[in-house]
């Protein structure tokens, strides 16, 4: 029996000043398309330039991770941020951790 995973995120800009929640069954090509987008005025995540990976927890079921992005969401700043320094006190960047290549040279790069 195929196992999945489900991912819910958080993702901030250069500056670490914006935090942006997501959910997702693919989290670095998620990233992908959150770095392809940056700059764009028709997402939350692409007009603020949130495609860096700050934290992340994985669920076996969809809903389980829907669920608690939707809790996230929800949450004042700090709270999110006290969230992301007890495995990241740094803020740092995790998208190399978790794909080959990073950043995507020209968007090509799919996984």
């Amino acid at each position: 029996m195929k196992t999945h995973s489900y991912y819910t995120y958080i993702t901030t800009n250069p500056t670490k000043k914006v935090l942006y929640t997501g959910m997702t069954n693919d989290l670095a090509q998620r990233m992908i398309e959150h770095y392809l987008n940056r700059g764009q005025q028709k997402t939350f995540a692409g007009r603020y330039f949130c495609y860096l990976l700050v934290y992340y927890e994985e669920y076996q079921w969809a809903q389980d991770a829907l669920a608690r992005e939707k809790e996230i969401k929800g949450w004042t700043r700090e709270k999110k941020l006290k969230l992301i320094q007890e495995p990241n006190p740094s803020l740092n960047f995790l998208n190399a951790s978790i794909m080959d290549i990073w950043p995507p040279n020209d968007g090509s790069i799919r996984l």
